[in-house]
């Protein structure tokens, strides 16, 4: 086949259509993604920088994560800044048009969004597991929660190694080349024999370990935890889950659409019934998928702030200390010490009253 699998690498592709050959201008598209996806990568960077930022400094100065759950949140906000830092590379690769920096950074910078994309839906699943044996398996939970959460670094810790072993083909086979006079950032099998093969292999486990295995197990466990409440009953309870069921339904709106457009892509990989206006409206697609599968990164942060409640509180103790270190001491004076020992009084007294069984941004 001399399909080009790669949507923005050449500007004209050869394509067959009723038995005729034709070439297949991209310009287009690479013109739309040179104004719409930088502009968008911007606002996601800097708005996900400041809100997972803020997440991570509430848990090292603030709270204390004393439940597994708080430690999977922690971990998905690490995750999240990695992920956001690379953003303004793939701006300056829409905007130039080309791939300007080296072919070890394209490594990186690849291999770094497939870690982080797989890492989020198994922390998002670990989520779900944890939630589950909290509510539905509360008679337990106590004693298997409290084992899990001694080992909560190890747990971690392999969900880490794990999505880094699920992402190795995107180290491996990422890299910098020339597409008829382009410098491009894409996976590259022509190495490999059979290379299509390989490709579709590699987004059928991207799409089977990445979206479909960690959405049967959030299915599974939240059927269970909503039948749970509607039995008890309980508004403490359902505020406990309130955000975890926001974050969940918000990243799988967000990665949905990406996850179509990988499964249609694997479908029709190899056809030579592919029209020139169809590739034209899949790479369209896209750009706007990819763009909204990347917004999950600073959406998190928002759902904590405007939901729980214990969140909010924890924001405006930072803000007021962010207040009082910029004032001048001799301004600041008795107010700054007595705000901070309010403040550490109260995180006493939160930490004190925290339920084992519900993250600290839930209440």
């Amino acid at each position: 086949s001399n399909i080009n699998d790669d949507y923005f690498g050449s500007t004209d592709m050869d394509y067959s259509e009723d038995g005729w050959a034709f070439p297949c201008s991209l310009w287009e598209v690479r013109k739309f993604s040179s104004l719409f996806v930088p502009i968008a990568y911007a606002l996601i960077c800097i708005f996900g920088l400041l809100g997972n930022i803020l997440v991570v400094i509430t848990f090292a100065f603030y709270k204390k994560a004393k439940s597994m759950t708080d430690v999977y949140l922690l971990n998905m906000a690490i995750a999240d800044i990695l992920f956001v830092l690379t953003l303004p590379f793939w701006a300056v690769n829409h905007a130039r048009g080309t791939w300007y920096f080296s072919n070890v950074l394209c490594k990186l910078i690849k291999g770094i969004y497939a870690v982080n994309f797989n890492c989020g839906m198994l922390l998002l699943t670990c989520i779900s597991l944890d939630r589950y044996v909290a509510i539905v398996q509360a008679t337990k939970s106590f004693r298997l929660r409290s084992k899990t959460l001694a080992h909560s670094k190890v747990i971690c810790l392999v969900v880490w190694v794990a999505s880094i072993i699920i992402s190795s083909s995107t180290f491996i086979f990422s890299q910098k080349y020339n597409i008829q006079g382009v410098d491009v950032c894409e996976p590259k099998y022509h190495n490999v024999l059979e290379p299509v093969k390989w490709k579709l292999l590699m987004l059928v486990l991207q799409l089977l370990f990445g979206f479909f295995i960690p959405l049967m197990f959030m299915i599974f466990c939240y059927m269970f935890i909503v039948k749970t409440l509607v039995q008890a009953q309980n508004s403490k309870r359902h505020k406990a889950i309130r955000v975890i069921i926001a974050v969940v339904l918000v990243f799988l709106v967000c990665q949905t659409p990406h996850n179509m457009v990988l499964l249609v892509t694997a479908a029709t990989m190899g056809s030579m019934g592919r029209s020139c206006s169809s590739e034209k409206l899949i790479a369209y697609t896209k750009n706007v998928t990819e763009v909204l599968a990347f917004l999950h990164c600073c959406l998190n942060p928002v759902l904590y702030a405007f939901i729980g409640q214990k969140f909010r509180n924890y924001f405006l103790k930072i803000m007021k200390d962010l207040w009082c270190v910029r004032r001048k001491p001799q301004s600041a004076g008795f107010s700054c010490s007595r705000m901070y020992s309010e403040g550490a009084v109260s995180k006493q007294t939160s930490e004190t009253v925290d339920n084992e069984n519900a993250s600290s941004f839930t209440m």
